[in-house]
């Protein structure tokens, strides 16, 4: 196939859409190496459509030369931009020179960012000179690694944050907040605070986002909301808690009715409102982000704003380098370690018998101090992953790869500390319940006496019907999602 349309673009047969096609068949790697050959030996020169006398050929060429990135290509690439008239054309230049290093191509890149901000754009050119300067933005920040504001709080300002938490405990979260005052609700936990640090001491938030003084609830017209936002605290927070000068980068979340495709077209149109409401001091970014602003539509249809900054050094979960698909999220971990912990002893030996990627025992460590931890699964992937994380978290957990049923040990652990398999592509509802038939044996015969089983579980009938031919009492359980419904469950 590449060699077919080799052939034809050789032979200038139906140029713009040959061009097309083969756009479509390198998307595979594997095939680039063969048309790079057909380059090298000169049979094809791409740089030679981009001086074609169709518009949309010269668009293609462009996209296609973006998409292999051959090195000798760049000069072409921008020496067309700069000569292009057609405005349609220019973004897809931009677009092809990401992959390429425009460093020494700076200066005029900027000199043409900032023609395009002093421009008044007609109705009719509007749609593609923001493209393009959406994508020269984008260009210059990742040639610039623009991801350069080092946060740096000032204990002046009053930060109004939400702690985004599980829905049913955001007082778990409210009761590790010390000295400062707090309000619960089905969103998280509302605090102000003049140090952000001491919060990231917490583990079970998922995200902190910030209430900014000024940016109240709009109407949903465009401008208005873009002044909204501008004429905030935003931009005084930004400047005064921050190493570095503007712009500030970012992106939009929005969350409203609207259909897919009329949420872009008022994203984009959102974007440049609030790009130009604020002189260029806020520029939008979709991969080089440093704050997302969210808009949540209410009942009334008015938006609400929150602010998610990324320039927050949070290095709680740090060490979960590596997961699996099933693997469970540290902030749930945390939140169960903190609703089990009256029930664990101080130096207990503790066994997580499915342990995945170790999350469970590492955060169990985090809060009571264990003494030997054991973790158990019979995926080798999944242990190799459980001991990178464990290093990263500086603690000594023993892994075991075998089946956690035939698992034997010299003396008898004080707790089980683990979340249960659930049904999934992998394991059907039988082979789950043969599992937890299986499991209250194996923990009778591993836990001392007095030993404790702490449990997540998605099958809560199967542990109240299955626990009592072994002896083990519930002795508490809290539902710890809805949907699908699954458990915290403490037995003895």
């Amino acid at each position: 196939m590449i060699r077919n349309l080799c052939l034809r673009l050789k032979n200038g047969i139906e140029v713009r859409q040959t061009l097309s096609n083969l756009r479509q068949e390198l998307k595979d790697c594997t095939q680039r190496e063969t048309f790079i050959d057909w380059i090298e030996d000169g049979s094809i020169d791409l740089t030679t459509f981009l001086l074609n006398d169709d518009a949309k050929t010269r668009k293609n060429a462009a996209l296609l030369i973006g998409l292999i990135a051959y090195p000798a290509y760049k000069d072409a690439l921008i020496k067309a931009y700069k000569e292009e008239q057609t405005l349609f054309v220019r973004p897809s230049y931009l677009s092809a020179l990401k992959n390429y290093d425009v460093s020494e191509d700076l200066p005029y890149l900027k000199e043409r960012q900032k023609e395009l901000w002093s421009m008044k754009m007609a109705d009719n050119e509007k749609k593609h000179l923001e493209e393009e300067l959406h994508n020269l933005s984008d260009l210059i920040a990742d040639s610039e690694q623009m991801l350069a504001h080092i946060f740096h709080e000032n204990e002046q300002t009053t930060f109004h944050c939400i702690l985004r938490t599980n829905p049913l405990y955001p007082e778990i979260t409210a009761q590790q907040i010390e000295s400062e005052q707090t309000k619960t609700s089905k969103l998280g936990v509302q605090v102000a605070t003049n140090t952000l640090e001491k919060l990231f001491s917490i583990r079970t938030f998922g995200e902190l986002l910030l209430q900014i003084p000024g940016m109240n609830a709009s109407i949903p017209d465009i401008d208005t909301i873009a002044k909204t936002i501008v004429s905030s605290a935003l931009l005084p927070i930004l400047s005064k808690n921050h190493k570095g000068d503007f712009p500030f980068y970012f992106r939009l979340g929005i969350k409203n009715t609207m259909s897919l495709s009329e949420r872009s077209r008022f994203t984009k149109k959102l974007s440049s409102a609030i790009e130009h409401a604020s002189k260029r001091k806020l520029q939008n970014s979709t991969s080089h982000y440093e704050l997302e602003i969210r808009l949540i539509e209410g009942k009334s249809g008015n938006y609400h704003f929150l602010v998610k900054l990324y320039t927050i050094p949070d290095h709680r979960f740090d060490y979960r380098k590596e997961y699996i698909p099933t693997s469970i999220k540290p902030v749930n971990a945390a939140l169960l370690v903190q609703l089990a912990k009256e029930y664990m002893i101080a130096d207990a030996q503790i066994l997580d018998p499915f342990c995945g990627v170790g999350t469970m025992l590492i955060e169990r460590q985090k809060v009571i101090k264990g003494n030997t931890s054991y973790g158990i699964d019979h995926s080798d992937v999944a242990i190799e992953k459980a001991k990178i994380n464990t290093e990263l978290a500086s603690q000594i957990i023993h892994f075991v790869n075998k089946n956690c049923f035939e698992f034997t040990h010299e003396y008898a652990f004080d707790e089980i500390f683990t979340e249960m398999p659930y049904a999934t592509g992998q394991k059907t509802e039988k082979e789950i319940y043969e599992i937890y038939e299986q499991f209250f044996p194996m923990a009778r015969r591993l836990l001392l006496p007095e030993g404790t089983i702490i449990m997540y579980t998605r099958n809560r009938e199967y542990v109240r019907s299955l626990c009592k031919k072994q002896h083990f009492t519930i002795l508490k359980e809290e539902k710890i999602t809805q949907k699908p419904e699954s458990y915290l469950i403490i037995l003895r």
